[in-house]
């Protein structure tokens, strides 16, 4: 890796050291050290010689650090869109799903990532398309596309076709379709279930339905799905993540498997059910 671009939150007071020791190593390796405008910008008192400075990440770098928690990870996935760079999602907080390293284990794990002890993981994106121009031009996700009532408004109604096929109406207070990567967040908050990262297949999941027999669904990734929506104070809102958009009624849109992966470079000896144990508590005695 020659050309490394880094990304991130404000770094806290307690976590410089660990910003001083990503950019030593990258510097013993001899990497040309990268950094996004918008991370200078918080943290210009930090990186005050920081020259190489990014507003696009293309296929030109060879890799992307987010330092912070799973929001960054996925706001550092807007930075790299279809380039498809690999990301490596360092954690300045608590473990996450996508932030999967530890602070305290960057050492460790830069020195495995320079010994070639890593491997790139690709994972699904979801991409929205209608004739609104949503979402800047960046309309995909790699947790998931919701579908909510706005504010405290009555449950909206929506109708859904799985290739062009009728499959249900639901009313809800949402819906959601949702990757394997998002099954461990909103869907799984609302009853959808956990699936593998690799696993080919999307959720559809309703979010507080009305009919308590409805339940979620898995569906094959090739699938295309269109809903049709209607709420009685005429809006609703459509998320990508964690970004959203107010839309009017009356509209229909097709959620589908993205043309392009986001890409997550995995540490040897780190893996998801190692991480989904710690995180939900798996197989640990509470009893006492």
């Amino acid at each position: 890796m020659k050309k490394i671009v880094l990304h991130g939150l404000p770094v806290e007071r307690d976590s410089e050291k660990y910003l001083t020791q990503i950019i030593d190593r990258l510097n013993k390796e001899g990497v040309e050290i990268w950094y996004t405008s918008l991370f200078h910008s918080r943290n210009s008192k930090l990186l005050k010689e920081a020259l190489n400075l990014t507003e696009n990440i293309t296929s030109e770098y060879d890799a992307v650090f987010s330092l912070g928690g799973d929001g960054t990870f996925l706001e550092t996935l807007l930075w790299v869109g279809k380039s498809e760079v690999p990301i490596l999602g360092i954690n300045m907080g608590r473990l996450g799903f996508l932030a999967s390293i530890a602070k305290e284990f960057i050492k460790e794990s830069l020195y495995l990532l320079f010994k070639g002890k890593y491997e790139i993981e690709k994972r699904s994106l979801l991409s929205l398309e209608s004739n609104l121009g949503l979402f800047d031009g960046k309309a995909y996700a790699l947790n998931e596309c919701a579908i909510l009532r706005k504010d405290t408004s009555a449950m909206i109604m929506v109708k859904c076709y799985i290739n062009d096929q009728y499959l249900n109406t639901y009313w809800a207070d949402g819906l959601m379709v949702a990757t394997p990567t998002g099954s461990t967040g909103y869907s799984l908050s609302c009853g959808g279930p956990l699936m593998m990262p690799d696993s080919k297949d999307f959720i559809i999941t309703p979010v507080s339905p009305h009919n308590l027999n409805v339940r979620p669904l898995i569906v094959s990734d090739d699938s295309e799905l269109k809903f049709e929506i209607k709420s009685r104070n005429r809006s609703f809102l459509v998320s990508l993540d964690s970004r959203s958009e107010t839309i009017e009624n009356d509209v229909s849109l097709v959620v589908k498997k993205a043309s392009f992966d986001a890409k997550l470079i995995r540490i040897e000896g780190i893996n998801f059910p190692d991480t989904i144990r710690n995180k939900l508590g798996w197989g640990f005695d509470k009893r006492n």
